[in-house]
């Protein structure tokens, strides 16, 4: 199977019914404080980041109580009833995100074919973003989002180092196969493997200061 777009882990996304209970959420599992990040004005949302080694980190995201109703759903699912129910359970990792250089051959990948790409920018950081019509996450969570930054800059470089480092990702889906075909073709295969399931689950684990920790 060739690769139509090549694309490497960028971060995880954490959502939460607001920042403060994500980032306290995060900080009890990893033992660090993710560190404030902006607004993204164009869709109501603020987050908070932490590395987790290299160039890859983890976000926590929530609807911003400040912010403006976007024109268009939220990414990530935020806007779903089901997500915001779970939400005020606990937070949770919704999906995880993956940066490329050619998002322009989106198109070609049948799970992405809907996906309609928008410029997005927080305070210096600008990129593009492959949003789904629905703002739903893509196969649960189990498909990744796709972004192509612009310009140099990116939220790692004013990240401190840590301790907590990315491991690896997991997923099942009764949908496995077109899963794992989706990540042959981004070059993605060896970042995580979903298997076949009755049910559906994706999860990721961090070596942290106290040892592996699934989140």
């Amino acid at each position: 199977m060739s690769v139509v777009m090549p694309c490497a882990v960028d971060h995880l996304v954490v959502g939460a019914a607001s920042l403060d209970v994500g980032c306290t959420f995060v900080a009890d599992l990893l033992g660090e404080l993710p560190l404030p990040g902006g607004v993204h004005p164009q869709l109501g949302t603020h987050n908070a980041v932490l590395s987790l080694g290299g160039s890859v980190y983890l976000e926590v995201i929530a609807i911003d109580p400040d912010g403006k109703t976007p024109a268009f759903p939220r990414w990530f699912s935020l806007d779903s009833d089901q997500t915001r129910a779970d939400l005020e359970v606990s937070p949770r990792l919704l999906t995880w995100v993956v940066r490329t250089p050619t998002i322009v051959s989106l198109k070609q990948l049948d799970a992405y074919a809907a996906c309609k790409v928008r410029p997005m920018s927080r305070a210096h950081l600008k990129w593009e973003f492959a949003f789904t019509p629905d703002g739903q996450c893509l196969a649960g969570g189990l498909l990744p989002q796709v972004i192509q930054w612009r310009g140099s800059a990116h939220p790692v470089d004013v990240l401190p180092p840590g301790n907590c480092r990315l491991s690896s990702l997991h997923g099942e889906s009764s949908n496995a196969a077109q899963i794992n075909l989706a990540l042959q073709q981004m070059d993605l295969a060896d970042s995580l493997q979903c298997v076949e399931s009755d049910t559906a689950a994706f999860w990721a684990l961090i070596d942290t200061a106290r040892g592996s920790v699934r989140l």
